[in-house]
């Protein structure tokens, strides 16, 4: 391998259908969830690497963000890179400097924590690979899976394209608490090029990190129901995606992000993630398909933003329904345009 060089990886965020909320041991997911990744929601990070000429028993890394030192970003990843060190033994050979940026907003309830460690899990896999024996396919992104769980838990669903599924559930033979898997097989064609538009209702961060948002489910008096709600709803998501039925999906989809939002607020303590508008969109979503007989729907990650998620031959009326209805509620009129996406791509430099 050179004594120094860059390595460069583009990952999307992704948006859960069935949510994960609470989790245990060492990033462990106590239900499982199903989300698919975006296409227009992405980090991309570079990391460049120059080899010591003694090994340092210290690992050294320079975070950069949008092109700026990040002091306070490069803490978390150095916890990251002396949790890796465990799996890979190179880390306190080379000093890092790490550059990252994302095209969205950073905590605006798109998963760029997701992307971000999802980018960086990628990288370290790809370095590994220079350095020791390069793994298959599969390996590798079922490695960067488990990898990036241990930095964010829903990254581990950025690493492949289309629908994953993290989580031990009963109908998926090879699924597992430890990484995600593609389960893109028997999906119907109704899903391809599925649109998922993202309004920006509310682009600051938010009041209560879903960290402290997953240690609240652990004592909260609907768990255990909610877990077992959750493995019910992925029995029932896997045969509408295979059947194309959107009339459930629906159903379980915008359930599912109520429910989240419902266990926030009954949370002891309590909080609320929801915006004014946030509520307002929804209420015009209900009105908008009851009106039109459209299959537009919606869900929410752990903040006041609305997906609207609504397949192919929908999009022109939706967009117009967005500009004409929602655009009022959207900070400065910012949305962002996404569908079902392809997953990561190793960039060349």
């Amino acid at each position: 391998m050179k004594e120094q060089g860059k390595i460069v990886w583009q990952c999307p965020s992704n948006i859960a259908l069935v949510k994960y909320w609470g989790k245990r041991g060492n990033q462990l997911p106590s239900n499982a969830s199903v989300s698919f990744v975006l296409d227009n929601a992405h980090t991309t990070t570079s990391i460049e690497y120059r080899k010591h000429n003694k090994r340092s028993s210290d690992i050294e890394i320079e975070f950069y963000f949008d092109g700026k030192l990040k002091e306070s970003f490069s803490n978390r990843v150095l916890k990251y890179f002396e949790e890796m060190s465990t799996h890979f033994n190179f880390l306190r050979d080379y000093h890092f400097k790490i550059d990252t940026e994302n095209n969205f907003p950073h905590s605006s309830g798109i998963a760029s924590s997701a992307s971000a460690m999802g980018a960086l899990s990628l990288g370290l896999c790809s370095m590994d690979s220079m350095i020791n024996e390069p793994l298959g396919e599969k390996d590798f992104f079922q490695k960067a899976s488990f990898l990036a769980r241990l930095g964010s838990g829903s990254a581990c669903r950025s690493l492949y394209e289309g629908f994953s599924l993290w989580g031990k559930h009963k109908d998926f033979k090879n699924s597992s608490d430890e990484y995600a898997i593609p389960i893109n097989d028997n999906i119907h064609s109704i899903y391809n090029n599925f649109k998922d538009t993202v309004l920006l209702l509310h682009k600051g961060e938010k009041e209560v990190s879903s960290s402290a948002g997953h240690e609240l489910i652990k004592n909260h008096p609907f768990r255990d129901n909610r877990f077992q709600e959750a493995g019910k709803n992925i029995t029932r998501l896997k045969k509408v995606l295979g059947n194309g039925d959107l009339q459930e999906f629906i159903e379980i989809v915008e359930a599912e992000a109520l429910m989240l939002h419902a266990l926030m607020m009954t949370s002891s303590p309590a909080f609320i993630l929801f915006q004014p508008n946030t509520i307002e969109v929804i209420k015009k979503v209900w009105a908008f398909r009851k009106e039109t007989k459209s299959q537009l729907m919606f869900t929410l990650d752990a903040g006041a933003n609305v997906h609207l998620l609504y397949p192919e031959y929908d999009e022109e009326k939706v967009v117009e329904f967005i500009k004409n209805d929602l655009l009022v509620y959207c900070e400065n009129g910012s949305y962002i345009r996404n569908e079902i996406g392809n997953g990561p791509v190793q960039i060349t430099t």
